[in-house]
């Protein structure tokens, strides 16, 4: 499921966009994310259970 959404992730908002900065990356992903979460299905079979743990330092950098 994760491979399939960074699929539609990178077809959908990130072929032939051009960055100069991190930030706008992060923006472009944070407005696709925005709009896939309004029309997305939700999975109708058992959720999994996931260990969750703090995203690791490098994913700050990109907050910043």
């Amino acid at each position: 499921m994760v491979g399939v959404w960074f699929s539609i992730l990178s077809r959908q908002a990130l072929r032939n966009l051009s960055c100069t900065t991190i930030r706008q990356l992060r923006e472009a992903i944070d407005r696709f994310v925005k709009a896939y979460q309004q029309t997305a299905a939700r999975s109708s079979g058992p959720k999994p259970s996931f260990n969750l743990r703090p995203p690791k330092q490098r994913y700050s950098y990109l907050c910043k």
